[in-house]
């Protein structure tokens, strides 16, 4: 009898594994496996995130440098004509900021129009010279102001620039100075007013803008005929450019920058008087990683692309942007080199509240825009002093 109840019992119930409760068996039947090699998604937890960020940060970084250092072999950009290549020492600096002029240019980055609203509060002056071994001579000065933060943190900064020359001499080909490039002397004057207007969007992605007001003349002489002269103007067209950054974390920062600039040009000669549309595109990407406290590695690329209607002309080139910096002394003081293009840059920071005062040299600067047009080698100097007001009116 018993043993007839107990296979009864048997028969009624599946055969449980020893040391299991018939009621955790069935939701262990009940639960499905987990596909190999698949991760939930509830496990990608943050250091996992910013792991797989920073890795494909370091690929980025590589694939931008191999592409554009091949891209830029044996790639020049056409020279201008004087009156708007004297601007790639001024005007084109200016809207990159010291500190990204002294590693390695990348405006994309830490010199990008949409950060602008981080140096809010304050106020600057810039002061650049390019010296050549032939002595011809570049200057300009600037004086700007960064508005205080006004809604949801926006912030306007204005600047006015004002640059001009020595008596350079240089070759300049014209058709009132015959078929080849002939010997002249002159001087050469650039005016500017730049807004850039800019604002952080949230989620570390920021966005601004640049607007362009610039003129430019060059007055010039035949060294063997005096009186044959040549004189280039221009005449403003809508001018700007558009920035937009992304910091995902205090360690990493990407950015894009395009910039456009139009200019009716003007050259009066023996020959006669011809304009036309100058036309230039900049396009710039980069990126920015920390990888210790204080340091910043930055890589990046720019695209330029020219067209002249006058000299018949037009080009495009790519070229790479490599940087790095580091910050001493609880961040008092910064040093940092890299490449702009073709050209080598150092610079240095200096703070000392509510002052701060950047330098950066740069040696043959701009070679890949203007060529050897006022000669072989140089050596600029550009400096900016920044006063730091918001401090003040926060103090009272």
């Amino acid at each position: 009898m018993k043993l007839a109840e107990r296979g009864k019992e048997s028969a009624a119930s599946p055969t449980c594994p020893a040391g299991t409760k018939p009621r955790v068996r069935s939701q262990l039947l009940r639960s499905k496996p987990e596909p190999v090699g698949v991760v939930a998604v509830q496990s990608l937890r943050k250091p996992l995130l910013a792991s797989l960020i920073g890795r494909a940060a370091a690929r980025w970084f590589v694939g931008t440098v191999l592409v554009f250092m091949t891209l830029s072999t044996a790639m020049v950009a056409r020279a201008d004509s004087p009156e708007l290549s004297m601007r790639d020492f001024s005007s084109g600096q200016i809207k990159k900021g010291m500190r990204s002029i002294g590693f390695g240019g990348d405006g994309a980055t830490w010199g990008n129009y949409a950060l602008v609203w981080k140096d809010a509060g304050s106020a600057l002056t810039d002061y650049g010279d390019t010296s050549y071994s032939n002595g011809n001579d570049f200057h300009f000065t600037a004086l700007g102001v960064t508005s205080p933060s006004l809604w949801h943190d926006l912030a306007i900064y204005l600047i006015a620039m004002t640059e001009g020359t020595n008596n350079l001499r240089f070759d300049l080909k014209s058709p009132g100075l015959g078929l080849e490039p002939a010997p002249v002397q002159g001087h050469g004057t650039d005016n500017a007013v730049f807004s850039k207007i800019a604002l952080p969007l949230g989620h570390g992605v920021s966005a601004g803008v640049l607007l362009a007001y610039e003129t430019s003349h060059f007055d010039a002489n035949s060294v063997a005929v005096p009186r044959d002269t040549v004189r280039y103007e221009t005449e403003w067209r809508p001018s700007g450019g558009l920035g937009v950054a992304w910091q995902p974390s205090k360690r990493l920062l990407f950015g894009f920058r395009v910039l456009v600039n139009n200019d009716m040009e003007r050259r009066i000669d023996p020959s006669g008087t011809s304009e036309g549309l100058a036309r230039s595109r900049e396009f710039r990407i980069g990126g920015s990683v920390s990888p210790w406290d204080g340091a910043l590695i930055d890589v990046g690329g720019t695209r330029l692309e020219k067209s002249n209607v006058i000299a018949g002309s037009s080009s495009a080139t790519d070229k790479p942007n490599i940087g790095f910096e580091q910050a001493l002394l609880a961040q008092r003081l910064t040093l940092r080199f890299g490449v702009d293009e073709t050209s080598p840059t150092a610079g240095l920071s200096a703070k000392f509240a509510p002052f701060k005062l950047d330098v950066a040299y740069v040696r043959n600067m701009a070679r890949n825009r203007v060529g050897e047009l006022f000669g072989t080698r140089s050596n600029s100097i550009l400096a900016t002093f920044t006063f730091d007001y918001n401090s003040l009116r926060n103090n009272h």
